[in-house]
């Protein structure tokens, strides 16, 4: 079994090349909102899976490191403030109101399909 740092370190260096990749076949700035809405579907998916299946030593790996590389909030804002330094003000509200939004329900998605599939 790995340790939990090279879990992370391999899980982060997995979900940074899987973002890169959507970056790749997903129009700006709509990558991102991509990967920010499949990572919180994910994410609470496995959530519930891996803890209703004693799978928590998997936490580190998937959670923090592949979704951690996956999914990034930080790219979030600076693909925002380009869209307003566009003066693409309502693109960039439009974006947020996505980003945000889309996340949240797709979290609740994942977590509503894993309950499901535990009980």
């Amino acid at each position: 079994m790995m340790t939990p740092l090279i879990s992370v370190a391999l899980g982060g260096a997995l979900g940074a090349v899987g973002r890169y990749l959507v970056g790749l076949a997903v129009a700006f700035p709509l990558g991102t909102l991509t990967v920010n809405v499949i990572g919180s579907f994910v994410i609470g998916l496995v959530w519930v899976l891996l803890a209703a299946r004693g799978l928590q030593h998997w936490l580190p790996f998937v959670m923090t490191g592949f979704l951690g590389g996956f999914t990034t909030f930080s790219a979030f804002s600076l693909d925002t403030m380009r869209l307003v330094e566009g003066g693409r003000l309502g693109a960039a509200g439009g974006y947020v109101v996505a980003s945000v939004g889309l996340s949240l329900l797709a979290c609740a998605m994942g977590l509503w399909l894993a309950k499901g599939v535990t009980s």
